[in-house]
């Protein structure tokens, strides 16, 4: 099987994949449009002239993959970036919970920052993200940077940044699509999208329902997400929106197989919400938003089968609250001078309640504030052949004081469809609550985490923008890293601990006819720390895509060598086959029958050791546009 996995890696990157790159500065000046995906800036600042690595994905590439949740779509799409996974429907939170997000090997203990339309969403108290909140219903693109976000977006942002972009109705009148899916374990999922425009003002809302009894008895799963937006274009410089998401679910944990659970459940409701202002002139541009997010769990840590049930329930509410503040300028010809200031309150409440008499124990709670400011400056040269980037933020914690986040790098463009870039950056996790304050390792004086990141990247576009070819190299220095150690004879989180992490990474594709397409992408990881889970040595994605007339084949290929998964024995290693399939009839109103079958070949293997993921499974369904 590695073998055959190198083989047609080699024969996928031979091929390579072409995306036909345009810039509108004009109509779009912090855009670069690409065959089937849209390369947007990151929210704060226009990424042409960054030294960021940055991958966007559409709503497009997001519609095909046919997942009502983004994370499988993206650990397919972006090259270094992995996901864990404990069965077939469902993340959850607490004791056995998945969806660690690791980007180039840095992301346990959230150190990938997620947000919704610039909005950061991550849980006030523990400090984890929320990764059944992230659902495919609704979007229009996903920003995903690789390498520490920290300059624009602060703390959390260490390992890189994901930015979930709702869509915004642009058409006049109303339009939507709806789909309805059926499969494996008795899975269904249904979700509605529409939209409507009327002159300035416009309106976005959007329902998801999924549930599935899931791949192991006891492992069933639930969540509902409904999302409202509005959009009011009060000038041809200035326009005000406003958003709301709610997500409820609950997911059944049966626990591992080595340490089986019964009534291990967890009930989640999340919400956010945000105001925002958006100024548009020649010379500057920019915006205001302010934003609240918020969530309440319940837990039923279940118990053994030779055990007693627990006598309570575990509850918890947090909050995560701010504003942010952000220009951009253009004093001189070339030249990008970007400035921002960020406010953010978070915090949150958690206790046991007894389920004799609902008294309340172990009553915690606490908060703390973070407020920033920052300044990049982006010139470019010789006609913009050569760009420096570089700039500067500082952060101050009522808890960990100030934080000093540096970041330069530079763009040479050796061609018109060609891309050099070096960059240096420094990323932060500032301690969440638990490690600060809560259970018996809590240490009230711990500091931020921190990382000092090196990349060198190269891009090629070549045949008429219908072959491209891309490399990257890195290295990333970790330090003060949050561990347990024995103090005294007691366990206390310290900062002690360091890894040393570097690779690289491969994309290629070839667009070979308006039918037929191929693309690929690797990754290779090299890391001093042994005990890094969910961080896979090698990781290799392609697929073929064939679209003759109505019909849409898309044949999927990922492999993963070396992968941690708690086993003290041993690594994983697998190679999954998928296949995606649609026939669309009628123009006026488009109806698409499609299915989706993954891992064809019926593979058993483990992301998170003691939970088995699913053989063969086979999804169907039909959406409607209207």
């Amino acid at each position: 099987m590695l073998k055959q996995s190198i083989i047609l890696a080699a024969s996928l990157l031979a091929s390579g994949h072409a995306f036909a790159v345009t810039e509108d500065s004009e109509t779009f000046p912090d855009t670069i449009s690409l065959s089937g995906v849209t390369v947007t800036a990151p929210y704060k600042t226009n990424v042409a002239l960054t030294p960021l690595d940055v991958t966007v994905v559409s709503a497009e590439e997001i519609n095909k993959s046919a997942e009502s949740s983004l994370l499988p779509m993206l650990m397919h799409k972006v090259p270094g970036m992995f996901v864990s996974e404990r069965g077939f429907a469902g993340y959850g939170v607490s004791g056995g919970a998945a969806g660690t997000v690791n980007i180039r090997g840095v992301g346990g203990g959230n150190k990938v920052l997620f947000m919704v339309d610039g909005q950061p969403v991550w849980a006030g108290l523990f400090g984890h993200s929320l990764p059944d909140t992230y659902v495919a219903n609704g979007v229009e693109s996903v920003e995903v940077v690789k390498g520490p976000s920290s300059l624009l977006y602060g703390s959390n942002a260490m390992g890189g940044s994901v930015n979930i972009k709702t869509k915004r109705h642009n058409a006049e009148g109303a339009s939507g699509q709806a789909r309805a899916m059926f499969g494996s374990f008795s899975t269904q999922k249904f979700n509605l999208s529409t939209g409507y425009r009327k002159g300035k003002f416009s309106m976005t809302m959007a329902g998801q329902l999924d549930r599935s009894n899931g791949n192991r008895e006891g492992s069933e799963f639930w969540l509902a997400n409904e999302y409202l937006q509005a959009q009011y274009a009060a000038s041809s410089h200035w326009s005000f929106g406003a958003n709301a998401e709610m997500t409820q679910t609950k997911a059944n944990n049966p626990g591992t197989l080595q340490s089986p659970l019964l009534s291990m459940w967890t009930k989640v409701s999340r919400g956010t919400a945000s105001i925002n202002a958006r100024n548009s002139y020649d010379n500057f541009h920019g915006g205001v938003q302010g934003f609240i997010s918020w969530g309440k769990h319940r837990i039923d840590d279940g118990h053994a089968p030779d055990a007693d049930p627990k006598d309570f329930l575990f509850n918890s509410t947090d909050y995560n609250m701010g504003f942010t503040i952000f220009e951009t300028l253009n004093p001189w010809k070339d030249n990008d001078l970007s400035v921002g200031l960020d406010f953010l309150h978070w915090g949150g409440h958690s206790w046991n309640e007894m389920k004799a008499d609902g008294k309340k124990t172990s009553d915690f709670k606490e908060c703390e504030n973070e407020v920033a400011g920052y300044v990049m400056m982006q010139q470019g040269f010789f006609a913009d052949c050569l760009s420096v980037n570089g700039g500067v933020r500082l952060q101050h914690g009522s808890q960990y004081g100030n934080v000093w986040v540096p970041q330069a790098g530079v763009i040479f463009r050796p061609g018109e469809a060609s891309h050099i870039k070096f960059s240096f950056g420094k990323g932060f996790r500032a301690p969440n609550l638990r490690e600060l304050y809560m259970y018996a390792p809590a240490n009230p004086d711990l500091k931020p985490e921190y990382l000092l990141n090196y990349e060198l990247s190269y891009s090629q576009t070549l045949i008429d923008g219908r072959l491209h070819l891309g490399a990257a190299l890195y290295y990333i220095d970790g330090k003060d890293m949050i561990q347990v150690q024995r103090i005294d004879g007691r366990p206390k989180n310290m900062n002690v601990g360091e890894f040393v992490n570097k690779g690289f990474e491969l994309e290629a594709g070839f667009i070979a006819n308006d039918d037929w397409s191929i693309n690929a992408n690797y990754a290779y990881l090299h890391t001093d720390n042994e005990t890094l889970l969910y961080a896979p040595k090698n990781k290799l994605d392609a697929e073929i895509n064939w679209t003759p007339g109505r019909f849409s084949f898309t044949l999927e290929e990922s492999s993963v060598w070396s992968l941690q998964t708690g086993n003290p024995d041993a690594k994983e290693s697998y190679a999954l086959l998928n296949l995606r399939a649609a026939y669309t009839y009628g123009d006026r109103v488009p109806v698409t029958l499609f299915v989706k079958a993954d891992n064809l070949t019926d593979h058993h293997y483990e992301i998170v050791y003691g939970c088995p993921m699913p053989g063969f499974t086979i999804l169907g369904g039909v959406e409607f546009k209207f």
